[in-house]
């Protein structure tokens, strides 16, 4: 059998995340944390591109990786797509660099890091569910003013990769279940899953939601406009997807950093840190009647995990909707690689991205 060699590259809002796969064997990972007081120092998130790919140039090096066949990278910020593995073109590069689905995350980078390592290695380049993936409901997309739409942005990638391993855990098919799927980490995207698609969801990179290690989340818009409007379009921006949440009280988005103050009984870093996880659970609150109560479980998935006192007081005020199930970390590698190598394989045709939404407006 041809053994494919895999390159994933997975720029998160606070890491980049690299790995190297031969078929279905994982090799190496590396997962660089990237604080927000020296995100911040970037104009722009197109800005930091060199910066990341000093990761990824030094991953290659240390590794001494001579040939890919394909490089698997995180989507995000094109127009809306279906679920999928879609092969990169240069519209598609061109409308992420663009932002062209509304999105301001660091995902946007994902085919751009790809494409520079293209050149030198030749070799096909993939994007799977990225965070544009639209399944939402008509109900989901209104909002309070005609022709302003609520986008179907998360972090669909981990947040479907999980929802499968949980109905393999049951031994039941994704499309049979009802669930509601959280990814917790320096974003949150809290989603409604009804048989096999995302129905309704926060926009995290919108600053929608609960706030996060690097996100505003939700204001009243009297006080985004009272208080912030004197920013300019990119610190405001930067305020939804970099430099709001734990970042803003703290100036860092280290979240062991901030949890160790919590451990120390500092009184504001606990307030702060407990109000995170409280506004993560009426999200899923919300999605629970999304779903109409009926609801076959809570995946739990993300970073923060590795914090007990998440989950746990998670579990104490949603416990009562549906059973929880923790997958801490992410499972984006895996999944990547894995979709990448199922269409170097021949098993599944990689889609085409057009540059049409797959949602633009009622009739």
């Amino acid at each position: 059998m041809k053994n494919y060699h895999i390159l994933v590259i997975n720029p998160g809002s606070t890491s980049t995340k690299l790995s190297y796969y031969i078929n279905e064997e994982h090799q190496f990972t590396c997962d660089v944390f990237h604080d927000s007081s020296i995100l911040k120092t970037f104009p722009t998130i197109n800005d930091q591109l060199d910066y990341r790919m000093e990761v990824v140039n030094q991953f290659l090096k240390e590794h001494d990786i001579q040939h890919l066949d394909a490089i698997a990278c995180r989507g995000g910020a094109s127009y809306s797509v279906v679920s999928g593995t879609y092969e990169v073109n240069d519209l598609l590069i061109q409308d992420t660099k663009e932002a062209k689905g509304g999105l301001y995350h660091s995902s946007m980078l994902g085919v751009q890091m790809a494409q520079q390592i293209q050149r030198k290695y030749d070799c096909k380049v993939f994007m799977s569910d990225p965070t544009v993936v639209d399944e939402y409901s008509d109900l989901a997309r209104v909002t309070g003013i005609d022709g302003i739409y609520r986008r179907s942005i998360c972090h669909a990638l981990n947040l479907k990769a999980v929802a499968k391993k949980y109905a393999q855990s049951l031994n039941r098919p994704y499309e049979d279940l009802n669930l509601i799927v959280c990814h917790i980490d320096g974003g949150i995207t809290i989603t409604a899953h009804q048989y096999g698609k995302m129905i309704d969801g926060n926009d995290g990179g919108g600053g929608e939601g609960p706030f996060t290690p690097t996100r505003m989340g939700s204001m009243a818009i009297s006080d985004v406009i009272h208080y912030l409007w004197d920013l300019s379009r990119e610190e405001m921006l930067n305020l939804c997807s970099v430099t709001g949440g734990l970042s803003n009280y703290f100036g860092t988005s280290n979240a062991d950093v901030i949890h160790q103050k919590v451990e120390q009984n500092d009184p504001k870093a606990t307030l702060v840190w407990n109000a995170m996880i409280y506004q993560v659970a009426k999200q899923i609150g919300a999605m629970s009647t999304v779903l109409c109560g009926h609801v076959d479980g809570i995946v739990l998935t993300g970073g923060l995990l590795r914090f007990s006192d998440v989950s746990e007081q998670i579990k104490d005020r949603c416990g009562w909707i549906a059973p929880i199930a923790l997958y801490p970390g992410e499972y984006e590698q895996e999944a990547l690689a894995k979709n990448a190598l199922e269409v170097l394989k021949g098993e599944k045709q990689a889609m085409i991205y057009t540059g049409k939404p797959v949602w633009d407006h009622f009739e």
